[in-house]
């Protein structure tokens, strides 16, 4: 684990970016997409495969570590009035094997989403070192589980370094005291520069990579940068680039339940797109509460809340028949609540729910869903005659547009002189990577967005 007192951030990053501290704003501010040239107000930009992408976050969860069993008497400590349940009657461990049956049956109905480790998981150990009260080989045995299985579906997220108190990342321990401004959920985060807030993400991020961990993104505990947003934006950009060399960073922090709010992702600090070095971070938002379990065992949770027994309410409902990402939240320790599979069995249900009435769904890890919103919003689309022409700073699979006219043969897509023709789907819900389908005057086309220049000749 690197900890020693030298700054481990270099802040080359920073020169080409105006920093304030507190809750000031950065330069750039929020991109809001490129502009379309004239005749491109044909082409539109659909969801990858003209479905309704859907994800499943999963805060709280690490290896081994029950969080909230460690979590909620530190809770308490910064809040004497409240979190006064009796966690000594909740699990301290989150066993593997209840992991392992919970991601197989994920990818038997193909459900991707985040899966949080925390570095530090409420102090108890480092997970790139040692966890007090497991073994060095049930360690190991844990992070290869997530390694090697869960990753495939899940994208990995450090949420923050404890979850719980903030740590002083010159000498690795907590800061004494104990308030809640010195914890991660709440005060701390509110007042730091974009470069303090970048060092402490790069901090739990290495520890990740120290184990053997992939990360796009990163998840913030509980209020972490609630009032310093710009900067927490810039922050997880540079520490996830500076960490993992990621075009394209993303985080999670919000969540909308108001219908009247859309929860499509955004896309943030765009610069450089025309450089061999374009930048953007993507804000991913949920659309759901926990309504699972609850993260402290204290509240079960309710199916209809995310979609009712007759298919025709719910707010899974709301969000998917507005076609927006449908991105369900939940707490680790309330989907293995109390001990009980309760949180699980009500997951199981609202997948099946949601599967009876919807085909035109695609589940995606958060990492697929910010890539592809990146390339939605800000490639450069022209259209002269049957030439579409696209230029994208980023890269994305499964890139979707809607157009308008009349084939002789099969479109083809060209990048770097290769050209390809596509294969016509059966159906529109048939719609993949490599196809075209028409309907009427509309004509609609998926494949894989390569970096740089694609035209595309109807």
């Amino acid at each position: 684990m690197e900890t020693n007192n030298k700054r481990e951030f270099t802040r080359r990053k920073f020169l080409k970016t105006t920093v304030v501290g507190s809750a000031g704003l950065l330069s750039p501010k929020l991109f809001v997409g490129q502009e379309r040239s004239p005749g491109a107000e044909t082409v539109e930009v659909l969801n990858p495969e003209n479905k309704v992408p859907l994800s499943f976050i999963i805060d709280d969860s690490t290896c081994l570590v029950n969080m909230a069993y460690y979590g909620i008497p530190q809770f308490h400590a910064a809040f004497p009035d409240r979190y006064p349940q009796d966690w000594r009657r909740l699990p301290r461990e989150i066993p593997d094997a209840f992991v392992r049956e919970f991601g197989e049956w994920c990818r038997d109905h193909g459900v991707k989403g985040k899966y949080s480790i925390v570095p530090y998981p409420a102090c108890v150990g480092w997970v790139d070192r040692f966890l007090p009260g497991w073994s060095a080989q049930e360690l190991s045995e844990s992070l290869a589980l997530v390694r090697d299985f869960m990753s495939e579906d899940w994208d990995i997220h450090p949420e923050m370094i404890s979850h719980t108190r903030v740590i002083d990342i010159y000498t690795g321990r907590p800061y004494q005291e104990a308030s809640p401004e010195y914890m991660e959920n709440w005060g701390w985060s509110q007042d730091k520069s974009a470069e303090v807030l970048t060092e402490y993400m790069a901090y739990a991020l290495r520890i990740l990579r120290n184990a053997g961990l992939y990360c796009e993104g990163i998840t913030t505990p509980g209020g972490f940068g609630s009032q310093n947003r710009e900067n927490l934006a810039l922050g997880t950009r540079e520490a996830v680039r500076e960490v993992y060399n990621v075009d394209v960073p993303h985080y999670f922090r919000d969540l909308f339940t108001d219908p009247e709010q859309s929860v499509q992702p955004r896309v943030k600090l765009a610069e450089d797109l025309d450089s061999d070095d374009p930048k953007c971070v993507v804000s991913i938002i949920g659309c759901t509460g926990d309504w699972f379990g609850g993260w402290d065992g204290l509240t079960p949770g309710s199916v209809d809340r995310f979609i009712t027994e007759d298919l025709q309410k719910g707010r899974l409902v709301e969000v998917i028949d507005q076609e927006e990402p449908a991105i369900l939240v939940c707490h680790w320790p309330g989907i293995y609540y109390n001990g009980e599979k309760t949180g699980f069995n009500i997951f199981k249900e609202v997948v099946g729910r949601v599967h009876a009435k919807y085909e035109n769904v695609l589940w995606m890890k958060l990492s697929e869903i910010a890539r592809y919103w990146a390339a939605k919003e800000l490639t450069s689309i022209t259209r002269d005659g049957d030439t579409i022409a696209l230029n994208a700073p980023f890269a994305t699979g499964r890139f979707t547009l809607r157009t308008t006219g009349r084939l002789s043969g099969a479109p083809t897509v060209q990048t770097e002189g290769e050209s390809v023709p596509l294969t016509e789907a059966r159906s529109l819900s048939a719609l993949q990577s490599g196809s075209w389908y028409a309907e009427n005057e509309n004509l609609f086309l998926c494949f894989d967005l390569s970096r740089g220049t694609t035209r595309i000749t109807l």
